[in-house]
């Protein structure tokens, strides 16, 4: 079940709450109480290979095709891999040692069925539809008797992976920021292979999403709606390009995200304030004119990143955010210029409690003899490794209660060590 917050009293950024009556019990609890964990679920199949771009990789420009890029126009990592040029906050904190990637990293699901891998990814199981609660529901119930922790969802619908038995806190910054992707997300799939109709609905999405979203951006906040207010009205404005327009929108979105993040992060650092968030982004599913729609998903998720980094001020260095999806996408651009339904995507593992490091496990390459089923990124790490690691390092989950409990039949799936 899940508790919701009144939006209005939640709103700014001068938030005063008490979440489920706990204000004193972090100063009780030492270390493990200042930590944080926030997992972000970016929907509909983000693709790795666009996240960070594996440039230095020889086979990366015949793959990618019109979608690939030139080592000059991503925000280098290495030699190997770069970041995609609108994940600037996630650059600019991988300088400082407080981002790495997984960029070959995937659920135990193979299906390809948004349906069923998120369903993995959520749940934690082994299969599809094997548990009925999240694993982050569950790891609740494991700190429970050990510490009181309290979770929030951020969203219009509580997200699987905090349901289960332990009440976890809910709110929603209100109509407009993604509610509508996922029919949006079906209908790309009958569309794809049109190669009229394709583009064409790609192009509409990506219009489409930037005005939902700047329309949140305007009704975000008093201070917003009193600019919007002071705005003359369309009908005396000048015509506007639309180049200038998108722009506009773009702008719009990108503030809404970093409010968004900022709040979140305004929950977090109050006395008895969620230690453990889930935020989704949806809108990932490129199968037609990724360029555009991925290059305007991922900005708005790096100004969430942003805003949240922002709202958490100094307990950043108390915090892990973990950036997932249920599968990546081909390694081969198709026909409409978008990526089909894939394996191995990029994972982001961000935060101030990050140890310095490389890349988080193993790259495979994309030799043709390397791809999963002759089409995807191989992917070299099991997720719930992931989970595991930083459950266990930084939030101080116990690691035989992970293996029973919170990821059951996941032996194979070695935790990551050494993260925090």
């Amino acid at each position: 079940m899940n508790a919701p917050l009144n939006r209005r009293a939640l709103l700014g950024l001068g938030i005063s709450v008490s979440f489920l009556g706990t204000q004193a019990f972090a100063a009780a609890e030492g270390d493990l109480a200042k930590k944080k964990l926030v997992v972000v679920i970016c929907r509909g199949g983000m693709d790795g290979l666009s996240v960070s771009p594996p440039v230095g990789d020889a086979d990366y420009a015949a793959l990618r095709g019109s979608i690939a890029m030139r080592p000059d126009q991503v925000l280098k990592l290495d030699d190997t891999f770069g970041l995609h040029p609108e994940l600037k906050t996630v650059h600019a904190l991988a300088q400082q040692g407080q981002a790495r990637i997984a960029p070959a990293i995937a659920s135990p699901d193979r299906a390809r069925s948004h349906f069923e891998a998120q369903d993995v990814l959520e749940t934690g199981a082994a299969g599809v539809y094997g548990a009925e609660t999240g694993w982050l529901n569950r790891t609740l119930e494991a700190l429970t008797p050990v510490r009181k922790v309290e979770g929030l969802s951020v969203g219009t619908t509580a997200p699987l992976i905090l349901r289960g038995k332990v009440q976890a806190a809910s709110w929603s910054p209100g109509r407009g920021v993604d509610e509508t992707a996922r029919l949006p997300t079906l209908l790309q799939d009958l569309y794809k292979t049109d190669p009229l109709l394709g583009p064409a609905f790609a192009r509409g999405l990506e219009t489409e999403t930037m005005a939902q979203t700047a329309m949140t951006a305007l009704s975000a906040t008093p201070a917003m709606n009193e600019a919007a207010a002071s705005t003359p009205a369309m009908g005396s404005m000048a015509p506007m390009s639309a180049t200038k327009a998108n722009d506009r929108q773009n702008r719009a979105g990108s503030e809404a995200a970093r409010k968004l993040g900022s709040t979140l992060g305004g929950f977090m650092i109050q006395a008895g304030g969620p230690q453990i968030a889930a935020i989704s982004l949806d809108g990932f599913d490129t199968h037609a004119g990724q360029a555009g729609q991925i290059a305007t998903r991922l900005s708005y998720m790096d100004a969430v990143l942003a805003g949240l980094h922002q709202g958490l001020g100094a307990e950043w260095k108390n915090t892990v955010v973990v950036a997932v999806t249920e599968f990546g996408r081909t390694a081969r651009v198709n026909g409409t210029g978008g990526t089909d339904h894939g394996t191995g995507s990029t994972g982001l593992i961000l935060g101030g409690a990050l140890k310095q490091g490389g890349i988080v496990g193993d790259w495979p390459t994309l030799k043709q003899t390397a791809l999963f089923e002759n089409r995807d990124t191989a992917p070299t790490l099991d997720m719930r490794g992931l989970f595991k690691g930083v459950l266990a390092d930084h939030m101080g989950v116990d690691r035989t209660i992970l293996e029973k409990k919170v990821f059951p039949d996941s032996a194979g799936a070695k935790p990551v060590t050494g993260l925090v």
